[in-house]
């Protein structure tokens, strides 16, 4: 495609309903403060702010860990800020992969110069737990366990609960990936012990991307502290960023992205004004309404109910649909934006995400319309208005 230089006009993006993987919809509160002005990175109001940022986050986290902040990048960032502190050549890491960001992980071990041993679960199922706890009693060696809690690629929960218990039997730290999971549904960083967490910003939270919510137990951090090499990288060594994110000593380390930090800092107040418990059953209700609509248009799960993400619905395509001319339909038509499958699954499913602002009851009876409207446009027979019943029949049984 060519462009002239002289032709470009400011961008003005069309208003969509974001029901894909992420990014979500983001409150209108949390753009305005995106329009904040800007001041300094070492402006004592900005560093003010920067401290009610990490007491927000420990709420979101559940958790007491003064190390808890967010990484100046997205959740990608935040993953490989646990690696690179976390495994030193040589490590050997336990990665349980069930879908494309266990995958990542594996990557991370591997770039490390840490010993990947993989635990294989199918896309679409959860971890199992005795699959993890069969791999650390063969490998007695191992320091570190790695998990994805909420699989984006697939929908699937894993129980990190149990996880993270069978891990510490072993004697082993734990890396979870929150990505997806942290303000959709139970995460108790501190009651269940998790050692290094990460997540990002564009998901739940309904922030702008580019932000990676980190928290690190005092397990971790000594581990850091002892480690027998430098880490590998500048940017993300916490050694280094810790002197930032410290009010007692601040230090320059890099500018912090300081917008999507005011933005951060409005959708965690917004969480704790709702509550975490709220905002984890208000996922779950409208992953039911969706779910009965999906029903009733014929659609089948991925997942099995009870490994089921409430925020991230991922159905089979119907034989004799084209997913991708479904998902463009709903773009074009409906400015609604789905998901599309990843891996093996590609061109297979459809991934529905119901996260944080995009996670309400327009939303849904939108995304059912739209979709029973595309299916009749391929020739399929679907009922709309059964549908919508079905999800507000739904709604009243919430």
């Amino acid at each position: 495609m060519t462009i002239d230089l002289n032709a470009i006009q400011p961008f003005h993006p069309p208003r969509r309903a974001l029901m894909g993987p992420g990014p979500s919809d983001m409150h209108p509160r949390v753009l305005t403060a995106l329009g904040q002005p800007v001041i300094g990175h070492l402006d004592p109001a900005f560093a003010d702010m920067m401290e009610e940022l990490k007491v927000l986050l420990r709420y979101a986290f559940q958790t007491d860990n003064a190390l808890t902040f967010p990484v100046s990048g997205p959740g990608s960032v935040g993953m490989e800020t646990c690696f690179v502190n976390l495994v030193e050549p040589g490590d050997k890491v336990i990665v349980c992969r069930n879908g494309v960001f266990g995958g990542r992980m594996i990557e991370n071990v591997e770039r490390c110069g840490g010993v990947a041993v993989v635990v294989e679960d199918a896309w679409g199922e959860a971890v199992d737990p005795q699959k993890l706890a069969d791999a650390l009693k063969a490998h007695p060696d191992a320091k570190v366990v790695a998990f994805v809690q909420a699989e984006t690629s697939t929908g699937a929960l894993s129980d990190a609960r149990i996880l993270i218990d069978v891990a510490h039997q072993a004697g082993c730290l734990t890396i979870v990936d929150a990505v997806t999971s942290l303000g959709g549904v139970a995460l108790e960083v501190d009651e269940w012990g998790a050692d290094a967490v990460y997540s990002g910003s564009q998901k739940c939270l309904s922030c702008t991307p580019g932000l990676s919510p980190v928290t690190f137990g005092e397990r971790a951090v000594e581990r850091v502290k002892n480690r027998q090499r430098k880490v590998q990288s500048w940017f993300m060594d916490l050694n280094l960023v810790l002197g930032y994110w410290d009010a007692a000593k601040r230090t320059y380390h890099h500018t912090a992205p300081i917008n999507s930090l005011y933005a951060l800092h409005e959708s965690l107040l917004m969480l704790k004004e709702e509550g975490i418990e709220n905002a984890w059953a208000r996922h779950q209700r409208h992953h039911l309404a969706l779910r009965a609509g999906f029903e009733a248009l014929g659609l089948s799960f991925v997942v099995k109910p009870e490994a089921r993400l409430p925020q991230l619905n991922a159905v089979h395509v119907p034989d004799g649909i084209d997913e991708a001319a479904v998902r463009r339909s709903l773009l074009t038509d409906f400015n609604l934006e789905i998901g599309a499958g990843l891996g093996p699954l590609a061109g297979k499913i459809w991934r529905f995400g119901l996260m944080g602002h995009s996670c309400r009851e327009e939303n849904v009876l939108l995304c059912l319309d739209a979709l029973a409207r595309t299916f009749a446009a391929q020739g399929r027979a679907a009922d709309g208005a059964g549908a919508i019943e079905a999800a507000r029949a739904a709604y009243g049984r919430c």
